[in-house]
């Protein structure tokens, strides 16, 4: 004990002695160091890396990128399908083909020998489905390479969809359905994508009655139609070399032959006339609301412009316009704000906010005064640049691993954008000036094409405001 507090005492002994050395003398602490503010840095360099693109014989696109820090390889693949292509009556084929592909075995191996043989490398793909596309996700030790392309070729080229687990399927996606009420904000999106694409493959979605008209030959007839080498593009990156990537990808899936012709995705048309206001009835003590129309796709010129729009005016969190209007100034609501879907061809634009039930008009008419005003080209030159800051840093962002910057790569294809858009992307959000936010604003943004969506007990939001007009009562498809 006492070695313990001899050897404390010095520690501290010491310790004194310099502060007092530095008190007596601030020259020998203080070095000729600039003041922080006045600090100067050269400017940061961000240069886009670039994966290899390759194309097989029978069609397939691969993205490879080559990453050896981690004994890992991670492959992301693309195919064109999706949801807006399940036959009419028959909502719900594309997302139980994936489903089934996955856990319903292949003509080589039952649905239990599959998922044994992942159970053994400790790895296993997800296949999700979209509205306009079909995703894989992979990642597996570069040791189980083979075994882990063997199982992935056989799931994708030859699956089984195997009876038991085609049911199985079908009874937790009609599950899935019915908690689908249960959770307002996602009942309000699909409903919102219903008045959207109105008269639109892409407005049809799963319901309990047209998963009594789906059989397992339509999943296997879908698999037929969309799982094809010319639909498919594959991202490989992580702990492999390029001339084993194109090898493996080759021996797994070189011998793949296409069974008919390449996709093409049905066109989106404004539908404004249907524009309006309109409910789906729920006894809930809160709305969800959702107001927007359709607003430019990528390939449109003003898809720069209206990106840093949408960040002003909701996007952008707390201080953007609509998160201001209605939560900070008036308290009306936890969450508010917009979103920008941006596809090839189109892009969705809304305002959103969940607010409760007595508020829902004034909170509607709140949104639309920002929404009307932003179009009176009143944007200042601070939020102008706040936009396009934080837009091109989280553009950087998005390439921070081998795996991102592939896939970004392989995506910009995918949808058909132009070859230098990923490169050209930051420049063209730098060059947005208060007149081009202006012009888009006024095109896109206009009263009478907007569809407005409360779900709601409509028996206790109160009388809707003159300038809002009459609901339009919707029954949503259970």
């Amino acid at each position: 004990m006492k070695r313990i507090m001899f050897s404390f005492n010095l520690q501290l002994a010491i310790v004194m002695f310099i502060v007092i050395s530095i008190v007596a003398s601030p020259s020998a602490a203080v070095t000729n160091l600039p003041a922080p503010d006045k600090l100067r840095y050269p400017l940061l360099q961000f240069n886009l890396p670039e994966a290899e693109r390759i194309v097989l014989e029978n069609g397939i696109v691969l993205y490879i990128l080559e990453d050896h820090e981690l004994p890992l390889v991670t492959i992301n693949a693309l195919i064109k399908t999706g949801t807006m292509f399940d036959p009419a009556g028959k909502e719900g084929v594309a997302e139980l083909t994936a489903s089934v592909m996955k856990t319903g075995g292949t003509q080589k191996l039952s649905s239990t020998e599959i998922d044994t043989f992942f159970d053994f490398i400790a790895a296993s793909p997800s296949i999700t489905v979209a509205m306009d596309s079909a995703q894989i996700d992979f990642s597996l030790l570069n040791k189980d390479i083979d075994q882990g392309l063997d199982l992935l070729s056989q799931i994708l080229i030859t699956p089984a969809f195997e009876q038991n687990k085609f049911i199985l399927a079908k009874g937790l996606k009609k599950e899935e359905l019915l908690r689908l009420k249960d959770d307002p904000q996602k009942y309000a999106v699909r409903e919102f994508n219903r008045l959207i694409y109105r008269d639109n493959p892409r407005g049809r979605f799963a319901s309990a009655k047209s998963l009594k008209n789906i059989e397992r030959a339509d999943l296997i007839k879908f698999h037929e139609n969309f799982f094809q080498p010319q639909n498919i593009m594959f991202a490989v990156t992580g702990g492999i070399g390029r001339e084993e990537a194109v090898s493996k990808i080759q021996q797994y899936f070189g011998n793949w032959q296409s069974r008919g012709n390449s996709v093409s995705r049905p066109n989106v048309h404004p539908q404004n006339s249907t524009a309006g206001l309109f409910y789906v009835d729920k006894d809930i003590p809160q709305s969800t609301i959702i107001s927007g129309q359709l607003s430019p796709g990528k390939n449109n010129p003003g898809f720069y412009a209206f990106t840093v729009l949408d960040f002003i005016i909701g996007s952008g969190g707390f201080p953007s316009r609509i998160f201001s209007a209605v939560r900070n100034n008036e308290g009306l609501a936890y969450s508010a704000g917009s979103f920008y879907r941006a596809r090839s061809d189109h892009g969705v634009f809304a305002a959103y906010a969940f607010t409760k039930t007595e508020s829902t008009f004034k909170t509607i008419s709140l949104i639309d005064l920002v929404l009307t005003n932003i179009q009176a080209d009143n944007i200042t030159a601070g939020e102008i640049e706040w936009a396009k800051k934080s837009i091109n840093n989280g553009f950087i962002f998005s390439f921070t691993s081998p795996e991102q910057i592939a896939w970004q790569q392989m995506k910009r294809e995918y949808d058909c954008l132009p070859a230098d858009y990923l490169s050209t992307y930051r420049q063209k959000i730098d060059n947005i000036r208060v007149d081009d936010l202006h012009k888009v604003a006024i095109k896109y943004l206009d009263k009478k094409n907007r569809n407005t969506l409360i779900l709601g007990n409509i028996n206790k939001i109160g009388k809707p405001l003159t300038s809002i007009g009459q609901p339009v009562l919707l029954t949503p498809e259970d």
